[in-house]
């Protein structure tokens, strides 16, 4: 590692951000650095300029990868090179308006029952039936189970924030069966321990992207052609809550928005939220005479 990258990893250490976005601001600098095959602290404002054109006008790269080359870029020269150029405050990524795929209720349970290993339906289960992001899900601990509250504690998830959210009862009795196939004293899905080693020395939980693969092949075998991925159990999640009649306000909370706005994107990917309105329209507007 260079001392430039071990110094920019440091800066963003200080400002708190995560290890994911971490790794993700100094890959968009390693990025830009091996386009231009320099150290990026010898690259000119003009060739930022060019990149930053070459992403967006050549490569088509979507809004979001856009965004995460912009703010690693910016971090990197404002704050570890405290360089102040006009470029990156210029410099606004389009926002894609895209709302979520959504699977139904029934598309869930088909999904994961085509789950092969019961270890990875374990998992994936409990994301959707918590409304976990991939990276909570995974690193659950024994001790963020609350059985005499049915209540799951969600330590460090996006933003660092801890919050509760409910724990089914079936849920609490799936994870219990699981846990008794390793009896790992920490992790609820620890990662596959070596043969010689027992299952309580392993460190570590298991791999996001294992658990990605897992839920990519059932979707396969399941037959459903939507462009679904883990987080897709989460947004199911919200949208059937809004549709069983649960309070916004209190979906925002176990989700951990800190915006109503971002919770308030499922009202448009159910009807059933909305045919109340549109019943009442419909009898305040059936007089009018054409």
């Amino acid at each position: 590692m260079t001392a430039l990258r071990q110094r920019m990893i440091e800066d963003m250490q200080l400002r708190g951000l995560s290890a994911r976005t971490q790794d993700m601001y100094a890959r968009a600098v390693n990025q830009l650095a091996q386009h231009y095959n320099k150290s990026p602290d010898q690259i000119t404002e003009e060739e930022l300029r060019q990149y930053l054109l070459y992403l967006q006008n050549e490569r088509a790269v979507a809004s979001s990868t856009l965004t995460v080359a912009l703010c690693g870029i910016k971090f990197f020269y404002e704050h570890t090179l405290r360089r102040e150029w006009v470029l990156l405050d210029l410099v606004r990524p389009k926002q894609d308006q895209k709302l979520p795929v959504v699977l139904s209720m029934e598309e869930v349970r088909q999904v994961l029952d085509c789950v092969r290993r019961p270890y990875y339906r374990a998992c994936l289960t409990t994301i959707y039936s918590c409304g976990l992001r991939l990276q909570e899900g995974v690193h659950l601990q024994v001790g963020d189970i609350d059985s005499s509250r049915m209540l799951v504690h969600v330590r460090k998830g996006k933003g660092a924030q801890d919050r509760y959210v409910p724990l089914p009862q079936p849920t609490l009795e799936l994870l219990r069966t699981h846990w008794r196939t390793h009896r790992h004293p920490v992790w609820l899905f620890p990662t596959k321990p070596a043969p010689q080693p027992p299952s309580t020395a392993v460190s570590a939980p298991i791999s996001g992207r294992c658990v990605q693969s897992a839920f990519h092949a059932a979707l396969s075998a399941s037959g459903i052609h939507k462009p679904a991925s883990v987080h897709t159990l989460r947004h199911s999640y919200a949208t059937h809550l809004l549709e069983a009649g649960v309070n916004l306000r209190v979906i925002q909370a176990w989700l951990g928005h800190r915006s109503m706005h971002t919770t308030a994107i499922y009202v448009h990917l159910t009807c059933k939220t909305e045919e109340p309105a549109i019943a009442a329209v419909n009898q305040l507007m059936g007089d009018l005479v054409w």
